[in-house]
């Protein structure tokens, strides 16, 4: 009689933190990573969502709010995981803003906030970090389809995770000697809160909901499961070989 055996959660005993994990995708990769054992962190700055999350995730969760606008900030995350778990597995660099509006009107205060956001934010959130990655960590950074495909009304969002596609390559290389591995994750249309977020009107939204949607060749929204589970994939194991890359998590959206 054959008997049956099931395999070690996938994060087992490693310590995670997930910028931006208050929300979305980065509350349902929280989730997720905790599900597969790891020992989680979460950044954000809403104080409601912060709540919210930390009764999904339980006390065991190191919920933190944190801006990644401010350097200072990412200063004190990482003093906050060295003092309590001593270094760090996994770091989901997940935080980000995206705002649509046409060039002309794009002021200067748009185009800061989403840089410092998108860009500032995995700069120096990686400089932070970086002390605390063991041997074998995984780096994962959230992209976006956009950054490859031209998309209307989303020049300077696209500027900014196209820098940060670059960033992760570079980064990708400079680490390898320590043994860490850099790749990012890059969602197409996703049903999160992020949509509520575009400074747009209701109707305006839902008229860039279903034209999205009809792009796609999926013919749906991905959900925030759908990418936390792309970036399992990243963080453990079974990427052991993988560093650099960009993993399309867009129902083929980026390929139309």
């Amino acid at each position: 009689m054959s008997k049956s055996t099931s395999s070690a959660p996938s994060l087992a005993g490693k310590v995670a933190l997930i910028t931006g994990g208050s929300t979305g995708i980065g509350l349902a990769a929280a989730l997720l990573f905790q599900r597969e054992g790891a020992h989680v962190i979460i950044t954000g700055q809403n104080a409601d969502n912060l709540a919210a999350a930390r009764a999904a995730l339980g006390e065991q969760a190191l919920v933190l709010k944190a801006d990644s606008r401010i350097v200072a900030d990412h200063a004190r995350v990482a003093d906050e995981i060295r003092t309590r778990f001593g270094g760090l597995d996994v770091a989901f660099l997940n935080a980000g803003v995206a705002r649509f509006a046409p060039i002309e009107a794009g002021d200067e205060a748009f185009y800061e906030d989403m840089m410092a956001t998108n860009v500032k934010g995995v700069v120096f959130g990686v400089q932070a970090l970086s002390p605390l990655l063991r041997a074998g960590a995984s780096v994962i950074v959230t992209t976006s389809v956009v950054d490859s495909k031209g998309v209307p009304n989303a020049a300077i969002y696209s500027a900014t995770k196209g820098a940060v596609a670059a960033l992760v390559r570079s980064l990708a290389v400079e680490l390898a000697p320590r043994g860490i591995r850099v790749n990012s994750l890059s969602p197409g249309p996703i049903d999160t809160p992020i949509y509520g977020k575009l400074g747009l009107p209701a109707d305006a939204v839902a008229g860039f909901q279903a034209s999205m949607t009809a792009q796609v060749p999926l013919r749906r929204f991905g959900t925030g499961d759908e990418v936390a589970q792309a970036a399992l994939f990243l963080a453990g194991p079974g990427a052991a070989y993988v560093t650099g890359i960009e993993l399309p998590v867009d129902g083929g959206l980026g390929i139309a």
